[in-house]
């Protein structure tokens, strides 16, 4: 029992950074359409620049920074998309792969073979809950993690922005000829997208993790079947995607030694096979809809 406990508490933790970057792939797509494939290019600078300046500004400043700072990096990817005049996904989804090989090469320069540390608070101090040891990064996580989710389906639900986001998912042109700016509703995507991506990168690099490295971006990967299960441009999606993703993901960890005849990359391989079960069942996700075509 206490092995389910710990596995559940693991899983959940996961899924709260998941559904971070899972949102991200979301809010981007519901705003411009566009599969951002540069998002783990994103996290890994959020994740540098909270390593390089959590010693002169503290490590809650350098966050707040870091999160600024790679929603404007995000404004900037957003800008050159539009800049092309291209609006069909493939284009789109092609240019966000060139953005993220620039990206990568330079933050593989400026990161080397060095592992960062982010200064974060919590270390590797840990907790016991009911006979469950919990690291403290896991807790805070879970904590900030949701108080972020819950502002965005607060505005999602009751701003004028959310309104505009939801009609303009729904049919741009109507939308637009309604008076919703779409410019300014796509950057205002982007830019969420980017300041999440940043303070996901907190937690990937925090204990257990051994700090940031040039492959904490692949942990995007594992968010991509997450926001692609709940059905692509559905926040509510996207929770649903990473609590499955993340609880799976943990499961495989935590019991990967009782299935040794699977291999020892289960962990890796849990989140893909759970997206193809899915995808075969329902291919538009879980609380996805399927396009209608008028003939």
């Amino acid at each position: 029992m206490t092995t389910l406990a710990q596995m559940l508490m693991n899983g959940l933790a996961l899924s709260s950074v998941y559904a971070l970057v899972a949102l991200g792939f979301t809010v981007i797509f519901r705003a411009s359409h566009a599969m951002n494939f540069a998002h783990g290019s994103l996290i890994v600078f959020g994740g540098l620049v909270v390593a390089r300046l959590h010693d002169p500004l503290g490590f809650w400043l350098a966050v707040v920074v870091a999160a600024l700072a790679t929603a404007g990096l995000a404004l900037v990817e957003a800008m050159i998309l539009r800049a092309s005049r291209r609006h069909d996904v493939a284009t789109l989804a092609i240019m966000t792969i060139g953005f993220n090989i620039l990206l990568t090469a330079e933050l593989a320069r400026q990161i080397g073979i060095d592992v960062l540390s982010l200064g974060d608070p919590w270390g590797s101090d840990v907790v016991e809950l009911g006979g469950v040891t919990v690291a403290q990064t896991r807790l805070a996580s879970l904590l900030i993690a949701s108080a972020l989710i819950g502002l965005f389906f607060l505005a999602f639900r009751f701003t004028r922005w959310g309104l505009a986001m939801r009609a303009s998912s729904m049919d741009r042109e109507a939308a637009a000829l309604m008076g919703v700016r779409q410019g300014r509703l796509e950057l205002s995507g982007w830019a969420i997208a980017g300041a999440l991506a940043a303070v996901a990168a907190v937690f990937i690099a925090a204990f257990p993790s051994q700090g940031l490295d040039q492959s904490t971006g692949l942990i995007a990967l594992a968010c991509f079947p997450a926001a692609i299960i709940g059905g692509m441009g559905n926040p509510a999606g996207a929770l649903l995607g990473s609590l499955a993703i993340g609880i799976t993901e943990a499961a495989a960890a935590t019991y990967q030694s009782h299935l040794t005849a699977l291999g020892s990359g289960l962990p890796v391989l849990a989140p893909y096979v759970v997206m193809v079960a899915v995808l075969l069942v329902r291919p538009q996700g879980l609380l996805g809809t399927k396009e209608s075509t008028r003939v």
